[in-house]
């Protein structure tokens, strides 16, 4: 009796640990990552493809840290690094919605990705546009599919807004984007949000619940040159170039004053992973559109009501609150060191 209650603890711990690790009986969880490659874009698709909780379907290509034809490019370039051309990889949107395109080569370097050039790709494109390979995909395994939109989200918009039923098809949905403490391209604004408002305010209103992994949680997860010497101790085709991208991200991040260099869309991943790496707090998210300082920034709603102004003749009377409904768990926090040991062993081949 002793030894099957102790066989009993131990299976269902086991069970937790799945759980916790994004295992199902089923296996993996399904991934869509919708990105603009750039470094940090890269170094979340190298992770994400050596994670094996995570079983990544495609990859489709938005412009924002590069144009669209090169982040296809560089989207092929590293599915062929990984050895990986299972992966589906489709090129989607070509500007955003309602605005012209910022580029990001300040940061990522001239080709987005740290000026290290990869050989040629051996994987080739999908035909299909991007938004309808996630439409077809979300619906051939409902409830099966994590988007993960790490650049800005304008391929996810045309998505829902042609077919708003994968909303409630979609297991979840986790972004790089946002944030509650101010922006990153100026005052207001994180850079992905910013790229695409329009867009952003289409997800974020589309009837799911938004993980947002913003730029402040990333600005607190920081590369810094203890990880980066961990990542050179071991060498392969991947593991070098992810601690080429890191070194020439880190150096440009110090230029500019920073302690470190953001781990903006590997934390997106990290989070997709194992949610327990952030801290979630459920809250109503807005997207501004119009403001002439604070366009593109995600306003957060942390009382979850709004007052009641109700017009008396010539002026307005508070009258109760109306209750919002949350439409985001928006990542206050992660357990940094924990996630960039994890994103080092990944990249290590461990």
């Amino acid at each position: 009796m002793k030894q099957l209650r102790v066989l009993s603890i131990l299976s269902l711990s086991f069970v937790l640990i799945c759980i916790t690790q994004g295992f199902t009986q089923a296996g993996p969880k399904r991934v869509i990552i919708d990105t603009d490659p750039g470094a940090d874009d890269a170094m979340a698709i190298i992770l994400a493809l050596n994670s094996p909780e995570l079983r990544v379907e495609a990859l489709t290509v938005v412009p924002g840290n590069v144009d669209a034809q090169q982040g296809l490019e560089n989207a092929l370039k590293l599915v062929s690094l990984a050895g990986r051309c299972d992966v589906t990889v489709a090129g989607g949107a070509q500007h955003p919605l309602n605005q012209k395109l910022i580029t990001a080569q300040f940061w990522h370097g001239k080709n987005g990705l740290a000026n290290v050039e990869l050989p040629p790709a051996k994987c080739k494109k999908d035909p299909r546009f991007g938004p309808d390979l996630i439409i077809e995909m979300v619906h051939k395994y409902p409830h099966e599919i994590t988007l993960i939109p790490v650049g800005p989200l304008t391929n996810i918009a045309l998505a829902v807004s042609k077919d708003p039923s994968i909303a409630a098809l979609v297991k979840d949905i986790v972004i790089m984007g946002g944030s509650i403490t101010g922006g990153n391209v100026n005052g207001a604004a994180e850079a992905n949000i910013y790229n695409d408002p329009e867009a952003a305010q289409i997800v974020f209103n589309a009837g799911w619940i938004v993980t947002m992994v913003g730029s402040d949680a990333g600005e607190r997860t920081l590369m810094t040159r203890k990880y980066l010497a961990q990542l050179q101790t071991s060498h392969g085709p991947q593991s070098d170039f992810i601690a080429q991208i890191a070194d020439f991200y880190l150096t440009r991040s110090e230029k500019s004053g920073y302690g470190g260099a953001a781990m903006y869309d590997p934390l997106a991943v990290g989070i997709a992973l194992d949610p327990t790496l952030g801290t979630l707090e459920k809250m109503h998210v807005d997207v501004e559109t119009k403001g002439e300082f604070t366009r593109g920034e995600t306003v957060a709603n942390r009382r979850g009501s709004s007052e009641n102004n109700v017009l008396h003749g010539d002026h307005y009377e508070i009258e109760g609150v109306v209750d919002l409904k949350p439409n985001a768990k928006v990542c206050l926090a992660s357990d940094a060191d924990r996630f960039l040991q994890l994103f080092v062993s990944r990249i290590r081949g461990k």
